[in-house]
């Protein structure tokens, strides 16, 4: 969950899935290569100029965003499925850059753009510098003071394991078992608290094992060093996804919360036709088909809610 400053960086070949390491100790590495751009080479991304324009929804769309033609986004790109940097390191890609093309089409506009930005520096920027703010932006209440939300997806926590689990990890009683998890995560944190509780009710602690990057860890759970691991329920689906097979998800999400697009706090105009716009491609079945190259499509809401309860 993008509740904390770390983000997720996928390296996300299935190629590299492949290649199982083999020293299960944790990573400390701390150099500016430990991050790694997530490659497109396995995602063929859900063609929407085949989305019809809805006229109910463009009667919404403020006269200046029309005049424009263009939905201008801002997002953090290193936050893979929902927004990273193709294998050229420049161009925006992920399921977040696809819904915001997939809201300008529905809105009747030339293009949805995004353009990449620091992710504290978007909310402030919106409504000058951009239109929207589509980033994995969890709901919360200090969020919905600075910005309207519009929910979209639902995104929690969830175990992988190798296919056909053949350690047996049961994530409901995970004690004793060892669990690799991305480092400054909130499931880093989560795991933590986990072995914790086990040690505290007499059982055997979990060994939590910390690396940079969510692809490591992976190869390891597929090359039998650990037992599973826990991640964003939409990394999980993404990191499957790509490892052709090989991983599986065991168990419900855990700790769910609902993503939302931000749009400005003081234009109710457009926070309108956008969540119009999200209610069309909820109805018509064109968010789920945006999501599935990405494994992702279980997150899909089915209510696009203007600034719904938050956290």
């Amino acid at each position: 969950m993008r509740t904390l400053p770390a983000a997720i960086a996928l390296a996300a070949s299935a190629a590299l899935l492949l290649g199982a390491c083999s020293d299960p100790s944790p990573s400390t590495s701390n150099s500016a290569d430990s991050t790694s751009t997530a490659t497109t080479a396995a995602i063929t991304p859900f063609d929407v100029t085949t989305i019809p324009v809805s006229e109910e929804v463009a009667a919404l769309v403020p006269q200046a965003v029309k005049d424009r033609g263009v939905l201008r986004n801002g997002a953090s790109t290193d936050y893979a499925p929902g927004e990273y940097l193709a294998e050229d390191g420049q161009t925006p890609v992920g399921y977040d850059v696809d819904i915001v093309k997939a809201l300008a089409q529905a809105m009747g506009l030339k293009n949805g753009t995004t353009e990449t930005a620091i992710f504290d520096t978007i909310l402030p920027a919106l409504g000058t510098k951009f239109d929207i703010g589509a980033s994995s932006f969890t709901i919360t209440a200090e969020r919905e003071e600075a910005a309207n939300l519009i929910s979209y997806v639902q995104v929690g926590s969830a175990y992988a394991v190798a296919k056909g689990n053949p350690k047996g990890f049961n994530p409901a009683d995970p004690c004793g078992t060892t669990i690799g998890v991305q480092n400054g995560t909130f499931q880093h944190e989560y795991a933590e608290k986990l072995s914790q509780e086990c040690v505290d009710a007499g059982k055997e602690k979990i060994q939590v094992m910390p690396l940079d990057l969510q692809t490591d860890v992976s190869v390891k759970v597929i090359g039998g060093q650990y037992d599973a691991t826990l991640a964003d329920s939409t990394v999980i689906g993404f990191t499957i996804s790509l490892a052709e097979g090989q991983l599986e998800q065991v168990g419900e999400v855990l700790e769910a919360a609902p993503q939302g697009i931000a749009v400005a706090k003081n234009d109710t105009e457009l926070a309108l036709a956008v969540q119009a716009a999200m209610q069309y491609l909820i109805d018509e079945g064109y968010l789920e088909k945006i999501l599935e190259p990405y494994g992702s499509q279980d997150a899909a809401l089915k209510t696009a809610e203007l600034n719904p309860a938050a956290l």
